[in-house]
């Protein structure tokens, strides 16, 4: 190449380098004059990290002050971004100590928790929660070989009384990414734990406190490099529940003592739920699930053993019926024969009953198709009699006489088949069955019916065309056209029926079976509406709210949703009726018999079919028990259901009266409970222990 044409090439390249440096030095100077602060900002905003200070949750208490739920310091295993080759040989490490205390994190779990995390490695990834302090010397001992572990100390939820009003209180668990998106400006982070259940969930906002964090300063790769400045967290609001420690400790004895008398006879009762109200207030006083709830299991690392115990797999199994539903809010059943008061009040607003005069003979069965059976043989029986021993024939003639649409009715002023307004979450609505449901309902049913029947008629005779020859065929098309005209026909039928209301819904709707399925909650409020006169509150479990310094931020007043439309006359003979229950000849006069004038129960038994497949309906039946108290100044109000309890005074009521004799003073089972607590502490300390001194003998006697 001449060197004229290389020295012309090479003064183009300078030319060009020199008109590139020229723009840099532009740019660098736009930069620096006119973006200087943007950047500057950007770049601090880069470098700096905020780390998350949990925040104590709000502790919460009983109405008289005893402690429910409060906070520990524990130990907390994290793990800080490692960002080194030896990544792997540092978790093996690390699962190799966790192992006995630990055995389902592996490799594969940290490194999924590691990625979960992956665009917040400046934040620690939790491990585990509440780890023992043998693994924390144990780790301790161990640090040079595991860069990036470290142990903090934090508050974390403590359950003082364990499994204690477990699904009223609920119980908190790690935030799943879904809640965490949902919650964005909430500003949790991976790590949080949040109200899953309960007034741990209903009231999370409360609860949860401000967590503080620390400024930590990050390099390229988002690693920690030092520690700024510390932002102090605040603690969550207490709360104070309507809750009552003794009433609610009286109510799970009593349930779990029942449910284990009645196995003996009854294996498959092991489910039960009561409730019990303040009918001037609509406070709940005690609330009871059985199988419990234990929050204490769920708020580090949940261990898969207990899956089985709360996430039964299958179809509902009564040996094994899980344990994390709150059945007082979130199950509904047949109310059985505790409906009777509603077709009793139906027939007196419509002046279809004369409630002391008029009788209904009862031979032991309704005298109208299709003839449903009664409880016995009990003549001719008024309304106060006919409430006392629970005879099905006079409250189906009662519900013919009030009709379906006077019954529906006065079931929707107490709020049957509809939420109370609880402020716990996931309650369920029921079912009140109208016309209207039942056509809704059995279409669906008909619908699928009858498609799977359309369908396994056109596989049918398909096969047989494709095995038919040419003079077969014709005739078995006409077969299958005669087979879908019965089959059509046979639909109509069947859609005239089953979906209009006929009078045998009326009849099994009067004494609370049918479509009835009522959850427990309804149950105690519709007979504390009963109780007050008529005015149906709505229940709820905060009574306050009250800030970390003391201060009452909020007190939960009475709130009245409804005033039913029925008479006062109305009431008081249904409350009359209810009391006949418990006196003698009643069918809970047995429990009831003992306690003082002043204190007078009325009630109402109830035996529920319990509609389950596979269930023998005269023998594999619910209790179920409703009652207020005292008969002439209504103050408290009950209900509870057992399944497969057999009848409602030999399960559910049990729990009913131990609960009144400690309200109303005549029994103290609370201390009886505290006793026998007591007692059994002392038996189990070890036997023959020496009083141990420092260096000297001991010479006490």
């Amino acid at each position: 190449m001449k060197a004229s044409v290389l020295k012309s090439k090479l003064k183009v390249y300078s030319y060009v380098v020199v008109a590139l440096l020229a723009i840099l030095g532009i740019r660098l100077a736009v930069v620096q004059l006119f973006y200087n602060e943007v950047y500057q900002t950007q770049a601090k905003d880069n470098r700096i990290r905020l780390v998350s200070i949990k925040a104590p949750r709000g502790e919460i208490y009983t109405a008289d002050g005893s402690v429910l739920a409060a906070n520990e310091l524990v130990y907390t295993l994290s793990l800080s971004y490692l960002g080194v080759n030896n990544q792997e040989r540092i978790l093996e490490r690390l699962v190799e100590i966790l192992y006995p205390y630990y055995p389902e994190l592996t490799v594969t779990e940290l490194q999924k928790k590691i990625e979960v995390q992956k665009y917040r490695l400046f934040e620690p990834v939790v491990i585990a929660r509440d780890i023992p302090w043998n693994l924390v010397v144990e780790l301790e001992e161990n640090r040079r070989e595991l860069p990036g572990v470290s142990i903090t100390v934090e508050p974390l939820r403590n359950y003082p009384n364990g499994p204690l009003a477990g699904h009223v209180l609920g119980y908190i668990h790690s935030i799943s990414p879904e809640e965490l998106e949902k919650a964005a400006e909430e500003k949790y982070s991976i790590n949080s734990l949040i109200g899953k259940s309960g007034v741990e969930k209903q009231y999370e906002k409360e609860l949860r406190g401000r967590d503080g964090a620390r400024r930590v300063e990050v390099d390229v790769n988002a690693r920690p490099v030092q520690e700024a400045a510390t932002l102090e967290p605040r603690p969550g609001n207490n709360l104070y529940l309507t809750l009552d420690m003794n009433l609610q400790k009286v109510m799970e004895d009593s349930m779990e003592r029942t449910l284990k008398q009645l196995q003996s006879r009854y294996p498959k009762a092991r489910v039960g739920s009561t409730v019990l109200l303040d009918v001037k207030t609509g406070e709940v006083l005690a609330m009871c699930s059985y199988p419990t709830l234990n929050p204490d299991e769920w708020k580090g690392n949940f261990k898969s053993e207990l899956s089985s115990y709360y996430f039964p797999q299958g179809p509902y199994n009564p040996m094994n019926p899980g344990a994390l539903t709150n059945r007082a809010i979130q199950s509904t059943y047949p109310p059985g024969s505790t409906f009777k008061p509603i077709t009793g009040m139906a027939a007196l607003e419509a002046e279809v009953m004369n409630p002391d005069k008029e009788m209904v003979n009862c031979g032991g069965a309704y005298w109208i198709a299709p003839k449903i059976r009664c409880t016995g043989v009990h003549g001719n029986v008024n309304y106060y009699r006919a409430m006392a021993v629970s005879c099905n024939t006079y409250f189906q003639e009662m519900g013919r006489r009030a009709t379906k649409d006077g019954i529906i009715r006065i079931g929707k002023e107490f709020g049957l088949g509809s939420r109370t307004g609880i402020d716990l979450p996931d309650e369920r609505s029921g079912i009140l069955p109208t016309p209207e449901w039942k056509k809704e309902i059995n279409t669906i049913i008909l619908d699928d019916r009858y498609k799977l029947a359309r369908q396994r008629l056109e596989e049918k005779y398909d096969r047989l065309l494709a095995e038919a020859t040419g003079e077969e065929k014709a005739k078995i098309e006409k077969e299958r056209a005669a087979e879908k005209a019965r089959l059509e026909a046979q639909r109509e039928i069947d859609y005239g029926f089953d979906t209009n209301w006929q009078p045998y819904d009326t009849f099994n709707m009067s004494i609370g079976q049918g479509g009835n399925d009522l959850t427990v909650i309804q149950l105690a409020n519709y007979v504390a509406t009963i109780a007050n006169g008529g005015y149906r509150m709505q229940p709820h479990v905060l009574k306050k709210i009250v800030s970390p310094d003391g201060k009452v931020l909020k007190t939960i007043r009475p709130k009245q949703v409804h005033e039913v439309d029925v008479s006062a006359v109305t009431l008081a003979e249904t409350r009359r009726a209810m009391l006949a229950v418990t006196q003698s000849g009643g069918t809970a006069y047995g429990l009831f018999n003992h306690f003082p004038a002043q204190v007078q129960v009325a009630a109402k038994t109830g035996t529920a079919q319990t509609g389950r497949a596979g269930d023998n309906p005269l023998k594999e039946v619910h209790g179920v028990f409703i009652a207020f108290a005292p008969y002439d100044d209504p103050q408290i109000a009950f209900a509870g259901i057992v399944e497969y309890g057999a009848s409602g005074a030999g399960s559910a009521a049990y729990v009913a009266r131990d609960v009144f004799e400690q309200y109303f003073g005549i029994r103290d089972h609370a201390a009886e409970i505290e006793a026998a607590k007591n007692k059994q502490q002392e038996s189990e300390k070890p036997a023959g222990k020496t009083k141990q001194s420092t260096g000297t003998a001991d010479i006490t006697r």
